[in-house]
């Protein structure tokens, strides 16, 4: 019976890929590349259910110990050497594993077993006193920094010290005398905490394996858990691998990269290396790689198998996969494989070319793209009309453009998003520590690193703007400035970077909106060609449904006409319709706007051509649109004070107590919606005349036409009845009148509880029903959504309380189960019921899918929205075919 405990080698391994969620993505990926033949470092996987249970009972299941000796020994037994031994010995690296990639995240231990002793003996095994103590000093370094929670700043601080003292700018310059030095700096350093270096082996196995699965919930791993939505309970496995050494000289290397550009989708080798190094150096930024194309010219031999065989995982995984690789003396060894993180330009770009090449259809390759990625492809970019000062040029490597106020620490910059500034967050180099920061700003900027390092794999997966390894800006982040070109930019002076270019800009720079691609197009054709639900754009202007209509919206599923009432030219109009004293007066108020509201649904219509478009008549409470009460008194008080006409005061006074008449305790549950429609008559004849007015003229010219009214906000029948009879009424005297035909419909919105609960009588009044998800799980919840999410909200989901805002992804336990039930309930009572949702929930990828599994008609969302709507609403097909 296997235990807790998979040994891997060349050839022989226990576990495969199949097994992610018990060996990690690590551990699996490294079985199953064993068995592939693939020259892999042997070694063994500690299971992810040690880690759980250590999580739970702060020890381990019994016989693990054993288990590892023997796992250790078949390691002693292929490569001859002995962990501890003083003569041969065995080093390995520790390392963790969870079955998600969670780059940087977790902690990592290398070199392990070495020690005053055993490192004499690494020196006469390989003849290489430098590479042992370098070898030394980094275990020492990342074992008091992992292990024994030293900061790593501290250990970098006697690494620059000893460098200024010798003269010298790079670690890789330091000499034999200079590292063996720097071990005893590293071990003093240790002392100072009042612990010491562990000499024992197995002590710092046993001591490196509990930090590896401790680092599971570390601050960095908990944010990133978050932000990607990975539950806590998966737990990280423990990977253990013999140590192999691209250190030893200028005839090795170890370097990362991906079968395909991550940034891009180009199919080619992509990557990086550096001569004479470990693995941490290349993904730190301490050192500024090579690109692998220069691999070819330095070891062309390597550079062919390494690029046959991540060819041979390419084509085994078909998907494009991230590797690491180590060189030790013209020796090629594979340390791990897993699917690659890209950009949403790659992965659209890479789907596509990889159906192309028959490596998957069109189905696989439409659920390889992550819908929530897509909105990296509507980034803006920067106007290339604008005149641009470039300070500096650094690498490309997270794709986009962004601008904002500079910003030098992670917890400073989530401290002025809190206060909703735009942030670039500059850093001489980023790590995992600084993920909450990355997480707020708009882009980021570091002085160190290529393309594989810390900031632009987590930019990339963040769908970031990031220009990486920018030597010629100088970054003192103490003093919270950096210099460029004699130029000198402090924290709250302003920023642009162009991710795609690699650009540094200076100042803010105008901002252009963004394109579909060839192949994104193609992507969501696919998915048109295979979904069954139908999706339209939630817009209230012609530029909005214009851009609907470039996005593949079918429609507009809602058109919110208080928007068009806050102009400086209507608000005094909308202002006297409401205050009016009787509907005379409001009648003659709403004339005043009836053309202006003609010629908005002209614009709309006439941009939908052949297309429904769904018109919400007036939904907002009248506060909005009314003067202040506080403002008026203080205006009246100080006409008074000043001994104003007496008649200019009057007409303040009277205002005020119309105000006063329309004053509301709690305006979002008062006189708004359907409830204004009945007791103001005037106010929804005037923007139904209008509707159809627009829907006349238009129909004249030829174009073809379907407006839908919606009357917002009923909770019975009676409601809808009364306000339908008044808009078929005055429909038809228009349609009479100006001897036009046109198709058209009036449905409501179902966003209160009551109404989902009879939405079987409300059917019968209705040609639609579409889910206003935004009031019904305010009303669901009793949240005030602008109150909730600017309070308590956040706390909830940070003590699990909620596993997310229920007013970004939809609540589908208790919201969900009321739109589900009204839908049933509606089409029940009348089988031609067309049914949809108009929430921020439409544009959702995991709400969209339920609205296509409880059977919705269409989901309508803002317009940038809508390729994201429909890619999900096709992986909702193809998951549930």
């Amino acid at each position: 019976m296997q235990g807790y405990v998979y040994f891997f080698a060349k050839n022989e391994a226990k576990g495969s890929a199949e097994l992610r969620s018990l060996l990690g993505g690590k551990g699996a990926n490294l079985a199953e590349m064993s068995n592939l033949g693939i020259q892999v470092p042997q070694g063994f996987t500690i299971s992810t259910e040690v880690c759980t249970y250590y999580m739970e009972k702060k020890s381990y299941p019994s016989g693990l110990n054993e288990e590892i000796k023997k796992n250790l020994k078949k390691m002693e037994l292929i490569t001859g050497k002995k962990f501890g031994d003083l003569d041969n010995p065995l080093l390995v690296s520790v390392r963790s594993g969870a079955r998600i990639s969670m780059p940087g995240m977790m902690d990592t231990v290398l070199n392990l077993g070495l020690n005053d002793e055993t490192v004499k003996g690494l020196i006469k095994q390989t003849g290489n006193p430098r590479f042992a103590y370098d070898s030394y000093r980094r275990l020492v370094q990342m074992f008091g920094s992992v292990v024994l929670g030293i900061p790593g700043e501290e250990f970098e601080e006697l690494i620059d010290k000893l460098k200024e003292l010798k003269d010298i700018k790079q670690d890789i310059e330091l000499s034999e005398e200079s590292l063996e030095e720097l071990v005893e700096n590293f071990k003093e350093l240790i002392n100072e905490e009042k612990v010491d270096f562990p000499q024992d082996p197995f002590k710092q196995l046993e001591m490196a394996i509990d930090a590896v699965f401790a680092s599971w919930n570390n601050k960095r791993a908990i944010s990133y858990r978050k932000i990607n939505k990975i539950p806590d309970y998966w737990g990280t496995a423990v990977n253990v691998q013999t140590m192999v050494f691209g250190n030893m000289g200028n005839d090795s290397c170890t370097g990362v990269g991906f079968t395909r550009n991550p940034a891009t989708g180009e199919k080619d080798l992509y990557g990086e290396y550096l001569i004479n190094a470990q693995g941490e150096d290349v993904v730190a930024g301490t050192r500024t790689p090579w690109p692998l194309a220069k691999l070819e010219e330095e070891m062309p031999q390597i550079y062919r198998e390494l690029y046959e065989i991540t060819q041979t995982m390419e084509k085994h995984y078909r998907d494009i996969q991230d590797f690491e690789f180590t060189v030790e003396k013209r020796k090629l060894y594979l340390l791990q494989t897993r699917t690659g993180k890209r950009t949403a330009q790659a992965a659209v770009k890479i789907a596509r070319d990889m159906v192309k090449e028959e490596l998957i259809s069109k189905e696989e390759a439409l659920l390889r793209v992550e819908p929530a990625q897509l909105e990296q492809l509507l980034h803006r970019r920067i106007d290339p009309e604008a005149k641009v000062e470039v300070m500096a040029q650094g690498l490309p490597a997270s794709p986009g453009a962004a601008n904002g106020m500079v910003v030098f620490t992670a917890d400073r910059a989530v401290e002025l998003a809190d206060g909703g500034r735009k942030l670039i967050l500059v850093r001489k180099e980023t790590s995992p520590e600084d993920i909450h920061g990355m997480a707020v700003a708009q882009g980021i900027l570091t002085s160190r690193g290529g393309m594989t390092s810390h900031a632009a794999v987590v930019a990339r997966g963040m769908g970031k703007c990031c220009v990486a390894g920018c030597e010629a800006i100088k970054v003192n982040e103490k003093e919270k400035k950096f210099i460029v070109n004699g130029m000198v930019f402090q924290e709250g002076d302003y920023i642009t970077l162009d991710g795609s270019s690699g650009k540094v800009i200076k100042g803010d720079v105008p901002m252009l909106d963004p394109e579909l691609s060839g192949e994104f197009r193609e992507i969501l054709k696919w998915a048109d060609g295979v979904r069954t639900m139908g999706v339209r754009a939630n817009a209230d202007t012609p530029q909005d449904a214009r851009m609907a209509r470039e996005m593949g919206a079918e429609g507009i599923g809602l058109c919110r006409t208080e928007h068009m009432f806050f102009g400086e030219d209507r608000l005094p109009f909308v202002r006297e319709m409401i205050m009016a004293q009787n509907s005379e007066e409001r009648e003659r108020s709403a004339k005043k706007l009836e053309p202006m509201q003609k010629e908005d649904f002209k614009g709309i219509l006439r941009e939908m051509e052949g297309l429904p478009v769904i018109i919400r008549l007036l939904d907002p409470p009248l506060h909005e649109f009314l003067p202040n009460y506080e403002d008026l008194l203080v205006q009246i008080t100080k006409l008074k004070m000043q001994g104003a006409d007496l008649k200019e005061i009057k007409v303040k006074e009277k205002v005020l107590q119309r105000v006063a008449d329309l004053r509301e305790i709690n305006p979002m549950l008062g006189h708004r919606g359907c409830r204004l429609g009945i007791s103001f008559p005037e106010v929804y004849s005037m923007q139904v005349r209008a509707i159809f007015e627009a829907a006349a003229e238009l129909t004249r010219e030829g174009i073809k036409v379907f407006p839908e009214v919606m009357i917002p906000l009923v909770v019975n029948e009676k409601e809808l009845s009364i306000l339908r009879t008044q808009t078929v009424k005055i429909a038809e005297e228009i349609i009479k009148k100006e001897k036009v035909h046109f198709e058209y419909r009036v449905g409501t919105m179902i966003e209160l509880p009551r109404a989902a609960l009879c939405a079987d009588k409300i059917a019968r009044e209705a040609d639609f029903f579409s889910f206003g998800t935004n009031d019904l799980t305010q009303t669901t919840f009793g949240f005030s959504r602008d109150d909730a999410e600017g309070k308590f909200l956040p706390l909830y989901i940070e003590k699990k309380v909620l596993k997310e805002d229920p007013f970004q992804i939809l609540d589908q336990e208790g919201v969900g189960k009321l739109v589900q039930m009204g839908l049933e309930k509606g089409k029940k009572s009348n089988q031609n019921l067309e049914v949809g949702i108009c929430g921020e929930h439409g544009g959702e990828p995991s709400s969209v899918k339920f609205c296509y599994k409880i059977g919705l008609d269409y989901v309508s969302c803002s317009p940038y929205r809508v390729p994201i709507a429909r890619l999900a609403a096709a992986q909702a097909k193809i998951e549930k075919d």
